[in-house]
């Protein structure tokens, strides 16, 4: 997702996994410039974005 912090990267994680799961999805979900809403799969449902956002946290652990 467009300017996400690198994947895996704890440190650049941890202020956005602060902010809890669900503030991460709806800013995945809406979109924030220059990342467009869904990070641009359009036909993503709200857990394929969820999921999404969860591997990511995951990895950053």
């Amino acid at each position: 997702m467009a300017n996400a912090p690198k994947f895996g990267d704890k440190a650049a994680w941890d202020p956005y996994i602060k902010t809890g799961m669900d503030a991460m999805v709806k800013v995945a979900m809406q979109g924030k410039p220059p990342m467009p809403p869904k990070g641009g799969a359009a036909d993503a449902s709200e857990d394929d974005i969820r999921a999404a956002v969860q591997y990511m946290v995951d990895a950053a652990k």
